[in-house]
């Protein structure tokens, strides 16, 4: 095939794109998705994984079951206690991490994009911590419901956004101006917080501590529904801009010259990536080093020209989904913060990128 040639596939169009073969899959009369299909298989591949180590979470623990168990469970069979267990207490976990996972590494996707930095990331730039302040806000004087933990979290990560966003705007945002600034409030945001953990009383002093490190313990289904509806709606959205991030990566002055909004669209991507991690944040607190790792351990796999959202939504989600089940089974029966595992591949992700940085 040449550039430009289109033929059907099963459920959609495959094209070549700058020279790579690619899908075009249809979403509606107005929304369609274009993937390399090497960066679908990267997709299928990573979502499989998470999948895989999703059942192993399930059937592993103080009650055991076999993977043949496990799916007969999800599929309403077997024996009573097996799908109590399996469905009620631990597959709420299970889809939470995925899908915290996957708004963590589409915000980190979409920062990364924007600052054309791989250190562009929602926890560095400190959007996660803005958004940790305004849950504790609520919990310290409203309360913790959903609802309400996630309308602070938006508050507040909206709030650090905007001043870090001002703070930015001198001729123009430049990424690693945004960089800096973000690592600034980020510090000045976590001195405020643990001045109120410091004033609260001791059993939420302990909670709110436990829970800031990010931690997926003792969440059920009533969590799961409202963090679906909001990530993947919010992800509908993402999808609804089309490739105007890729044409963002090029540059203002080239995103300008082929008719792009470029300061509309900076704004319109600004607002779901802030939006995305603050719905996490409601859900998990803020967990570390997950937006900041997936979309460059995808792009590595995907080789895709820029930051690719699907793969670093199918990597975010694996990346926490196999954290969690570190935190849950590895000092068993001691469960961890999840968020405890996620800084040390973190740290291992770092030496990681210093090395790659050297070589180049």
């Amino acid at each position: 095939m040449k550039p430009g040639d289109v033929r059907k596939v099963a459920g959609g169009r495959q094209t070549v794109d700058f020279g790579r073969p690619a899908l075009v899959l249809r979403l509606g009369p107005v929304a369609s998705v274009r993937l390399g299909v090497r960066t679908a298989v990267t997709c299928v591949a990573l979502l499989l994984l998470a999948a895989a180590v999703g059942v192993l979470a399930l059937g592993t623990g103080e009650f055991t079951a076999t993977p043949s168990e496990v799916l007969q469970a999800l599929a309403g069979e077997g024996s009573r206690a097996v799908r109590l267990v399996v469905v009620e207490w631990r597959l709420p976990r299970v889809l939470l991490a995925l899908l915290v996972g996957a708004a963590m590494g589409l915000s980190g996707a979409i920062f990364q994009a924007l600052t054309r930095n791989p250190l562009g990331s929602p926890d560095v730039l400190g959007f996660s911590t803005g958004a940790y302040t305004g849950v504790l806000v609520c919990v310290v004087f409203i309360g913790r419901s959903y609802p309400e933990t996630a309308t602070a979290a938006l508050i507040g990560g909206i709030a650090t956004a905007a001043l870090v966003y001002l703070l930015s705007l001198r001729r123009g945002v430049q990424g690693f101006r945004l960089i800096i600034v973000g690592i600034a409030i980020s510090a000045v945001l976590s001195s405020v917080n643990e001045w109120f953990i410091i004033k609260v009383d001791l059993q939420t002093a302990v909670s709110a501590t436990i829970w800031g490190k990010g931690t997926l313990n003792g969440l059920g289904w009533a969590q799961v529904t409202p963090a679906a509806v909001a990530i993947g709606g919010l992800s509908l959205m993402v999808l609804a801009l089309g490739r105007r991030l890729q044409v963002m990566e090029l540059g203002d002055d080239a995103a300008a010259a082929v008719g792009v909004g470029v300061e509309r669209t900076r704004l319109a991507y600004l607002a779901l990536g802030v939006a995305l991690i603050a719905a996490a944040t409601a859900v998990a607190g803020p967990i570390s080093f997950v937006a900041l790792a997936a979309p460059q351990l995808a792009h590595q796999l995907a080789r895709t020209p820029g930051i690719a959202l699907a793969p670093s939504a199918a990597m975010g989600a694996l990346l926490l989904m196999g954290s969690d089940f570190l935190a849950a089974r590895a000092f068993a029966p001691t469960q961890l913060p999840v968020g405890v595992v996620t800084v040390s591949i973190g740290g291992l992700y770092f030496v990681w990128l210093l090395a790659r940085q050297a070589r180049r």
